[in-house]
């Protein structure tokens, strides 16, 4: 691969994450001319090489669920649509809320089914046969989608963009933007530590690290970072599966399965205000110890596991948890990807494909995103969800 930096692109995408590596690979498909990602470190070297990787359906608000869905597709036949193996386990989904949000569920769980998602509402007796290790005592009914799972987001990001390079797609690590050129309200290419690009178009899909590039050109990107730390166990002997992935409203933690006898818990809290570049590399053990302490209260024989290692990483938070998706007012050709709050995985397929459709054709067909306008909070307008849970609002996605 050529180290030298080109001069000019038709597209130039910043980040080699899910979104930017899905980006490329989906305009690369299109045939969309001369695609440049550029990257401050290297592929998923962000988030997505940190991510929990969880694929379910389960959301409260529409067009997160038609993503899923056409993401979902996508995983499922990645050997034909991205010519890799793939990542994707299927272990089932549950989806677990305070009892007085019971209602809230059924609701959510109707809407997503008329979407086309596999999902029902199971009661106690039938959620202790799904997942016999777990403490159910407290669930009257949960939901239940048994065609989700987990993933890689490393390996999805790689993927993404292996494919997108053979398609002709040009990739840059190591490098830096420091500003995007603009001149009279339009976008002319990026400044970058080894030179300038020029482009017409800039997609910026940069997580955390956007809103400083876009404070230069007089738009405040509400978005911030939000500290988030992993525990991986080793199970027990006498656990021989932890069951399918979980979000739990109750004990506020989500677990998976994990390759090798192994079981992933995170948490819904993080704390605000983090620096992509300046957070701590390993968790806190006292912090890990709370937060498996709580995920025992509904898998008991988790207390006799051991913790094997654990993650740390940021998630890109918006104010209403919801991503940002669309051009930048006040520069023309300025596009931003960002703000998932920590559910970017599970939707990059589709939101690369809605993307490219809203570059190339004006709009995106596959899925309506036009809700995630990045002017929306200028606007005071921000996304609440018919059927919101309580752990929504405060909490990050996971």
């Amino acid at each position: 691969m050529s180290r030298e930096l080109p001069k000019a692109a038709d597209v130039v995408i910043l980040g080699a994450g899910v979104m930017g590596a899905s980006i490329a690979f989906h305009l690369a498909r299109r045939g969309a001319g001369r695609v440049l990602v550029l990257d401050k470190a290297d592929v998923a070297s962000g988030g997505s090489g940190r991510s929990s990787a969880l694929v379910r359906m389960h959301y409260s608000f529409p067009p997160e669920v038609d993503l899923a869905v056409k993401s979902l597709e996508i995983f499922r036949s990645w050997k034909d649509y991205v010519g890799r193996d793939g990542h994707f386990r299927e272990t089932g989904f549950v989806r677990i809320v305070p009892e007085k949000e019971i209602p809230r569920l059924e609701k959510n769980v109707a809407m997503q089914r008329s979407r086309g998602v596999d999902a029902r509402v199971v009661s106690r007796q039938e959620l202790r046969e799904i997942a016999p290790a777990w403490n159910v005592d407290d669930v009257p009914k949960a939901a239940w989608e048994p065609g989700s799972g987990h993933g890689d987001g490393a390996g999805v990001a790689a993927d993404f963009l292996e494919r997108a390079r053979e398609m002709g797609v040009e990739y840059r690590s190591q490098t830096r933007v420091a500003a995007f050129a603009v001149e009279g309200g339009r976008l002319r290419g990026v400044r970058t530590d080894r030179g300038e690009v020029a482009a017409p178009r800039v997609v910026a899909a940069a997580g955390p690290w956007s809103r400083p590039l876009f404070a230069a050109v007089g738009f405040d990107l509400p978005v911030e970072g939000e500290y988030h730390e992993v525990a991986i166990l080793k199970d027990p002997p006498g656990l021989p599966r932890v069951g399918p992935a979980c979000i739990d409203g109750v004990t506020t933690t989500y677990f998976r399965p994990e390759v090798g006898g192994l079981t992933l818990v995170g948490d819904f809290w993080g704390k605000r205000g983090a620096d992509p570049d300046a957070f701590p590399q390993s968790p806190s053990p006292d912090t890990l110890a709370e937060l498996v302490g709580r995920a025992v209260g509904r898998v008991p024989a988790l207390e006799d596991a051991a913790i094997w290692r654990g993650v740390t990483g940021v998630y890109d938070v918006s104010p209403d948890f919801r991503p940002l998706i669309g051009p930048v007012p006040g520069v023309e050709g300025l596009f931003t990807v960002c703000g998932f709050s920590g559910m970017g995985f599970k939707i990059s397929p589709a939101v690369g494909l809605c993307v490219a459709e809203r570059l190339l054709d004006g709009r995106a067909s596959s899925v309506d995103i036009s809700a995630f306008d990045p002017e929306r909070f200028a606007r005071g307008a921000p996304i609440h969800a018919e059927w919101e849970y309580g752990d929504e609002e405060p909490a990050a996605y996971t």
